[in-house]
């Protein structure tokens, strides 16, 4: 149930910030269901893998190095996801930042809730 509601936040918040952030574009609800679960699975199958080879990179940066990573995640969803469009580094950083503090605040929220 915990990962419905989380899949169904990420949805939300990609739409909002589809319509907020210039460059970054999603075509339909639909399209926003996809990008929250290839999001999901990227970040359970791809992320640990790039933060493992980095690891030099990202002790060397106290840990800033893992913002790149974010928005390395972003542009990998962009290229598998027909429908959602990120215009560049930049923009998929900036969204990656936004798309983090708003689960981040969801997921506290709901603890304290609990």
């Amino acid at each position: 149930m915990k990962t419905l509601i989380n899949i169904f936040f990420t949805t939300i918040f990609v739409l909002l910030l589809a319509n907020f952030l210039p460059g970054v574009s999603v075509d339909s609800l639909f399209t926003a269901i996809i990008v929250a679960l290839v999001l999901g699975l990227l970040n359970i199958f791809i992320k640990p893998i790039l933060v493992l080879f980095t690891l030099p990179a990202t002790i060397f940066t106290l840990g800033l190095f893992l913002l790149v990573i974010n928005a390395v995640i972003i542009m990998l969803c962009d290229e598998l996801v027909t429908g959602f469009h990120v215009r560049g580094f930049w923009t998929a950083l900036l969204f990656s930042l936004v798309l983090s503090f708003c689960q981040s605040l969801v997921s506290g929220l709901s603890e304290k809730k609990s």
